[in-house]
C-alpha cells in the first residue's frame, strides 16, 4: 500500500478542486458553446497542459525556460509522421527521407513514440542545461529553441516548414483534452508536494545549504526538466491531434511569450496559479481581440487598434513583475484559499 504524506495529500485535494473547475468549464462549452467556442476552449486547455509542464521545471528549480514550444513542436510532428496515413505522406512529403513516407501507425503507439522521442532528447540536453547557472540555462533553452525551429523550418521534406503538414487524423475532441489536463495537475501537484518537488524547491532557495544538506540538485533538476517535457510533447500530441494539421510558427516566440506570460500572471510557483494565468489570459485576449477590430461600444465606433493583444501580453508581463514578481497566487495553492475559509 502506497503512503502518502501530508503535503502529498494535501496535493491531491488541490488537484481534485482544479479537477472539478476544469470539468465544469469542459461541460459548460460542450452544451452551451459554438463550435468557435470550443475551438477556443480546447486552445486553451492546450496552453494549459503547455504551462503546466513549464511550471514543472521553473516553478520548483526557478529556472527560466524559453524552449517549452520547441518540444511541443517534437510531441506534436514526431506523432503526427507516425499517425499519417501512407497516401497522404506520399502526396505532402514525396521526398521524406528514412521511409518517413512508408509507414503509418495507430494514434495511441504514436503518441507513445512522440513522448518517448521527446524524452530521450529533453535527458540528452538535460544533462548540459542542469549543470548552468539560472542566466546561461535561460540563454541555452532559448538557442534550443531556435535550433529547433530552423529544424522545423529548413527540413521541409520532413516537417514542410510554414506549410501546412496536413491528413493528421482527428482523434481528439474537448472531452479528452479536459480529461489529459486534469491529468496533468495531478501529476504537477504529486510532483511538487513530493520529496524531490520540495527538495527542488529548498535548493533554488538556497543552492549551497541544500547541497550541504546532501541534496543531489543536478538530479532533481533533471528530473524536472524530463517531466516538463513530457508534458509539453502531450500539449503537441492534443495540438495536432484536433486540428489535424500543424506548422512551425506556432511553436516559436510568440507561442513562447503567450505561455511565459500565463505563468508569470498566476503565479509560476504553484499549480493553481498556471492554472489561473492560463485562463484569465486565454479568454482576457479574446476581448482583447475584439477590440483590435475597432468595434462600436456604446454607440461609439472605436479606431481599429492593430497589434493591441501583443502590447497587453507585453504589459501583463511588466506590470506583474514590477507589482506581483510572484504572480496573482503567490506561493498559495487552491487548498489553502479553502482552508482559510473554514477557519
Amino acid at each position: 500500500m502506497i503512503r502518502l504524506s501530508a503535503s502529498q495529500r494535501s496535493g491531491l485535494v488541490g488537484a481534485a478542486l482544479l479537477a472539478a473547475v476544469l470539468v465544469a468549464v469542459g461541460v459548460a462549452t460542450l452544451y452551451f458553446g459554438s463550435r468557435y467556442q470550443i475551438r477556443l476552449v480546447y486552445s486553451a486547455y492546450v496552453n494549459l497542459i503547455v504551462v503546466l509542464g513549464l511550471q514543472v521545471f521553473m516553478g520548483n528549480a526557478r529556472i527560466t525556460n524559453l524552449s517549452h514550444s520547441a518540444f511541443m513542436g517534437i510531441g506534436a510532428y514526431a506523432a503526427a509522421l507516425c499517425v499519417t496515413p501512407e497516401n497522404i505522406k506520399k502526396i505532402s512529403l514525396p521526398a521524406a527521407p528514412w521511409g518517413l513516407a512508408d509507414f503509418s501507425l495507430d494514434p495511441v503507439l504514436s503518441a507513445a513514440i512522440a513522448i518517448a522521442i521527446t524524452a530521450v532528447l529533453a535527458f540528452l540536453l538535460g544533462l548540459f542545461i542542469v549543470r548552468l547557472t539560472s542566466i546561461g540555462a535561460t540563454i541555452v533553452t532559448l538557442a534550443v529553441l531556435v535550433i529547433v525551429h530552423a529544424v522545423f523550418l529548413y527540413r521541409t521534406d520532413i516537417f514542410k516548414g510554414n506549410q501546412a503538414f496536413f491528413g493528421i487524423p482527428q482523434v481528439f475532441d474537448l472531452a479528452w483534452v479536459v480529461g489529459i489536463a486534469i491529468l496533468a495537475v495531478i501529476v504537477c501537484r504529486l510532483f511538487r508536494e513530493s520529496r524531490w518537488g520540495i527538495q527542488l524547491r529548498a535548493s533554488a532557495d538556497d543552492e549551497v545549504g541544500a547541497a550541504a544538506m546532501g541534496v543531489e540538485i543536478y538530479k532533481l533538476r533533471l528530473i524536472a526538466w524530463v517531466l516538463g517535457a513530457v508534458i509539453l510533447a502531450v500539449a503537441g500530441i492534443c495540438y495536432a491531434y484536433f486540428l489535424g494539421t500543424i506548422s512551425a510558427r506556432p511553436f516559436y516566440f510568440n507561442h513562447v511569450f503567450l505561455t511565459l506570460a500565463m505563468l508569470i500572471l498566476g503565479g509560476m510557483r504553484t499549480v493553481t496559479g498556471a492554472v489561473l494565468g492560463t485562463f484569465l489570459i486565454s479568454f482576457g485576449l479574446e476581448g482583447v481581440r475584439y477590440l483590435e477590430t475597432g468595434p462600436v461600444l456604446l454607440g461609439i465606433e472605436l479606431p481599429e487598434a492593430l497589434g493591441l493583444s501583443g502590447i497587453a501580453l507585453g504589459a501583463v508581463i511588466v506590470l506583474t513583475m514590477a507589482f506581483r514578481p510572484t504572480g496573482i497566487m503567490g506561493n498559495r495553492e487552491i487548498e489553502t484559499l479553502f482552508a482559510r475559509k473554514t477557519f
